[in-house]
């Protein structure tokens, strides 16, 4: 089977209504509707599922990064079934990864580099004037991470791995940017990236090998919902508005959202079948 149907939100941003106090308020909004999956072109990805450690361990990195505790529930109580879902089935699992040497040895790893070959150079940089460092430093120091929760981050990225739930097993592709992430791509014919990991607002917008990277090389890049968390501030965290924010904006500018009861309903109804799963050597 190479088409499989499953219900995906979107948002309809579109019409305003001008006889309306504040027009943006006729939009449609949120709506849920089955949509078609390419079995042959759609992979899953985890992206930044970290270890971070305890409060205790890394007491300064957790006051810095509050949604620690958010991702390691989603990690703890999400992933096994989730990630054991897609294993299963003819979709392919990816890692998306970044600082440190943690996830240099998988194999995974390994062939992603084969395939990609070098990497490209870096943009260039301008160069930094004493205003600048200080700017930057002012910054460092006063909006994130602040300066007495510096040294426990340093030393929670020296330690940094795989939390214990997203490692990868068997040939499961593993990236550290988007051109490596592009070559498995190719390899295994995908062009719909569906993400999971930390944060939704954050790394899996913007960092190497997430949606704005992988959506300027042609890859559409949905979400599952119930799978990611956001970066939060004091006005926000309570309700997990800018959560709300990150999906929507993946939703308007990238792909879809998909509900976790819907994900693995998918794979419970439907008998997946065509290729081999090629991230499993298989």
């Amino acid at each position: 089977m190479n088409i499989v149907n499953i219900p995906a939100c979107f948002y309809q941003q579109f019409d305003a209504d001008f006889s309306r106090e504040v027009p943006g308020e006729g939009y449609g909004g949120w709506k849920k509707e089955e949509i078609e999956l390419g079995v042959r072109h759609t992979g899953f990805v985890v992206m930044h599922a970290w270890d971070a450690g305890t409060r205790a361990e890394f007491p300064g990195w957790h006051r810095a990064v509050e949604y620690i505790p958010r991702a390691d529930a989603i990690c703890r109580d999400v992933f096994p079934s989730l990630l054991a879902d897609i294993r299963r089935s003819s979709f392919p699992l990816f890692h998306v990864v970044g600082s440190g040497d943690y996830y240099k040895t998988y194999p995974g790893y390994r062939r992603a580099v084969t395939l990609a070959g070098p990497s490209p150079a870096p943009p260039e940089r301008v160069e930094a004037d004493p205003t600048l460092e200080r700017l930057r430093r002012f910054r460092s120091e006063r909006v994130f991470v602040g300066s007495h929760n510096a040294e426990d981050v340093k030393k929670g990225f020296a330690r940094l791995d795989f939390a214990l739930q997203a490692c990868p097993t068997g040939d499961e592709g593993v990236a550290e940017n988007g051109h490596q992430l592009m070559a498995l791509c190719r390899e295994t014919g995908v062009n719909h990236l569906i993400y999971m990991g930390f944060a939704i607002n954050w790394c899996l917008l913007l960092s190497p090998g997430g949606m704005a990277d992988m959506s300027g090389r042609g890859v559409m890049c949905s979400a599952i919902r119930q799978a990611v968390t956001a970066v939060e501030k004091k006005e926000t965290a309570r309700n997990e508005l800018c959560k709300e924010i990150g999906l929507w904006r993946v939703a308007l500018a990238f792909g879809f959202g998909f509900d976790l009861e819907d994900v693995q309903a998918m794979f419970r109804k439907t008998a997946i079948s065509g290729r081999p799963n090629a991230h499993l050597g298989e």
